[in-house]
């Protein structure tokens, strides 16, 4: 997985969603920095543990982040 390819997917998902980065990181249970980085590529490795904890708040599985 790509910091590249994780950052459009989280992003993409997030939107459908119609969730801001604040909510899905409550929702998550991650801080809103954390989801900011991500998306903007800053954070590159996240651990499967939140992973699973972004694709539960999104309804997602998360085979789905890792495309």
């Amino acid at each position: 997985m790509t910091a590249r390819k994780l950052k459009t997917v989280l992003r993409a998902l997030r939107e459908q969603k119609g969730m801001t980065q604040l909510q899905l990181a409550t929702k998550a249970r991650v801080a809103q920095g954390y989801v900011s980085a991500l998306e903007a590529g800053q954070k590159k490795n996240p651990g499967i543990e939140t992973l699973k904890k972004l694709a539960k708040a999104l309804g997602v599985p998360v085979t789905e982040l890792l495309q």
